[in-house]
């Protein structure tokens, strides 16, 4: 095995460890034998727990804020909101391991790896797009953030529900959100699908 591979091998041990236990629980022994190496060869490419789980940690969010931002910078209003939901959702389908990893609580010297980070940038994002939005239809652009809080917060709230559910199906779940998120609950729509196709294959691409 290469030193590319090795390195590889390790963060997926690594990832699938710190998912089921929790940094704390997770030893650097435990890592060593699952990959069938020395405690060094660990210390070697990483230096030692904090390294790995930071390197874990900054590919997983690296990855999910290229997902919600390449859907936020597409299409019309609602068909973006249907995305960023089915982005979310579906790197928690293909990638539990490493959501689980974003919304477990974290050493304190990795704060800036923390979900509430990653959601903080969305909320950055989308407030953006709503005072593009709003100042095109008169409202007060002023109170974008407010609204980018909300949309945000409950698409995320939601979808870690979903986490451990996984019912009804992805596209189900998006398309109810973004039911609340447009129609708000005086004008929900019977039975809610969504507007726009997602192509499921290009996110299964980008969780390579």
């Amino acid at each position: 095995m290469t030193g590319t591979q090795r390195r590889q091998q390790l963060i997926e041990i690594g990832r699938a460890l710190f998912a089921e236990r929790g940094y704390d629980a997770t030893s650097i022994e435990e890592i060593a034998q699952r990959a069938q190496v020395s405690k060094p060869v660990v210390y070697e490419h990483f230096g030692g727990k904090e390294g790995l789980y930071a390197v874990v940690v900054d590919r997983e969010m690296s990855m999910l804020l290229d997902m919600i931002t390449s859907s936020l910078t597409q299409n019309r209003s609602r068909v973006r909101l249907e995305q960023v939901a089915l982005a979310l959702l579906t790197y928690i389908e293909e990638r539990t391991d490493g959501f689980r990893i974003l919304v477990r609580d974290q050493p304190a010297a990795n704060a800036d790896g923390r979900y509430s980070s990653l959601l903080n940038e969305a909320v950055n994002q989308v407030a953006h797009l709503l005072a593009g939005d709003f100042a095109r239809r008169d409202l007060d652009t002023s109170l974008a953030p407010l609204y980018a809080q909300a949309l945000v917060g409950m698409v995320s709230t939601a979808a870690t529900w979903w986490l451990d559910e996984r019912e009804p199906p992805k596209e189900v779940v998006a398309a109810h959100l973004v039911n609340l998120c447009w129609n708000g609950l005086s004008h929900l729509e019977a039975e809610p699908g969504l507007s726009s196709e997602w192509n499921t294959g290009q996110a299964r691409g980008s969780a390579g």
